[in-house]
């Protein structure tokens, strides 16, 4: 009894099923059906997931290769600041013809659901420790404000005219003067 495969990860493989040598191109593009990931980012539900690869018929089943494209939102882990960053990631997995050695993933009715490939190839991406930027100062241990944006008006101390000219250096001084 031949089951109905949808939804929007499913590919019809039934021209090049037990055809080794053949190959065909796909592109998806469909929101996620649902949120993807734990942490302090995530992929929200809807949100748009490209996913371009290949289904190559091999002699073992359909090798699937590709790359999945989407943005992750959540918050900075220093400052705790929301950001929302693309996330790019390649993935490789064979889905073997069924038969008597169990395997991860497999050809069923000739379709080949890519839902739990992208998945959790997509998760794995995502950073542990996210920041919205690389040099991110994080959150003031006394009051809790963010320290890369003070609302308090900072408080310079009056500098020492011997030093006043260093006020001046920039890092890239050097580059400058031997121009």
């Amino acid at each position: 009894m031949k089951r109905h495969h949808s939804g929007p990860f499913v590919l019809n493989a039934r021209d090049i099923v037990l055809h080794p040598g053949e190959m065909r191109e796909f592109r998806v593009d469909v929101p996620a059906p649902e949120k993807w990931g734990e942490g302090l980012v995530s992929i929200p539900e809807g949100e748009s997931v490209l996913v371009e690869g290949r289904l190559e018929s091999v002699h073992e089943g359909i090798l699937v290769s590709g790359v999945v494209e989407t943005d992750y939102s959540g918050v900075c882990g220093r400052c705790l600041t929301e950001i929302t960053e693309p996330v790019e990631v390649e993935f490789q997995e064979l889905f073997a013809y069924p038969g008597e050695e169990a395997t991860d993933f497999e050809v069923q009715d000739d379709h080949v659901d890519l839902e739990t490939l992208v998945r959790d190839a997509t998760v794995l991406a995502l950073p542990f420790q996210p920041v919205c930027q690389p040099d991110c100062p994080g959150l003031d241990p006394a009051t809790g404000e963010r320290l890369a944006v003070s609302t308090e008006p900072e408080q310079r101390m009056p500098v020492d005219t011997r030093w006043a000219a260093l006020q001046e250096y920039t890092p890239d001084h050097d580059d400058e003067q031997r121009a």
